[in-house]
């Protein structure tokens, strides 16, 4: 699709024209997926209100977000070939059931363990950032999950710094839990993993 270049705009003229452009252009379907209670109209709503709030000069609502204490992080990676083009994929799930985050990454020509840290990688920064103090892995990567355990040494050049940030970001948590899990139970991780394939996330 060809885009005619806007004008050259500043200030608050540009925000709108941002805002405005991304409603009625963008597909937003990483946005999409993040938030299932959405759908294109909505979102395009959203935009809109935000675009009417900047040109009337209003504070956007600020917007409290309740602590989470303790999270399920699905975390999966895939890679077409092995090696080949791969993607990681995380899902933050709260013990209720409702899910806090979906998280994709396109990771180029890679492995599929690689692929698979760098999916608990993305679930675990994401769980941090919310301030969780606890987490239960959920994967379908026994390597992964018994090297991290201590069980399996990481003999892979490309896998240590992974292995050793992974061990960084779980050693900030309260509590960790790690469970395995058959690839049918780990089916939203596994999306947003091969989502970042196809959209290149």
């Amino acid at each position: 699709m060809s885009v005619k270049p806007a004008k050259a705009l500043t200030g608050k003229k540009l925000q709108l024209a941002v805002l405005r452009f991304i409603a009625r252009e963008e597909p937003l379907l990483a946005t999409l997926g993040a938030f299932p209670q959405l759908d294109r109209a909505r979102l395009k709503r959203i935009l809109e209100r935000a675009a009417s709030m900047v040109e009337g000069g209003e504070q956007a609502p600020v917007v409290q977000v309740p602590a989470i204490s303790r999270v399920r992080v699905y975390s999966d990676g895939a890679a077409r070939g092995n090696p080949g083009p791969s993607g990681a994929g995380a899902v933050l799930v709260e013990p209720s059931g409702q899910v806090v985050d979906r998280l994709g990454k396109f990771l180029g020509h890679q492995t599929n363990n690689y692929a698979e840290y760098m999916g608990l990688l993305l679930g675990l920064k994401r769980a941090k950032e919310l301030g969780v103090a606890e987490v239960e892995v959920f994967a379908d990567s026994e390597l992964m999950l018994r090297q991290l355990g201590g069980r399996y040494q990481v003999k892979s050049p490309s896998l240590r710094p992974l292995y050793q940030e992974a061990l960084r970001l779980l050693n900030d948590f309260e509590r960790v839990k790690f469970v395995h899990v058959p690839r049918e139970m780990n089916r939203a991780a596994d999306e947003m993993s091969n989502r970042a394939i196809d959209e290149r996330m």
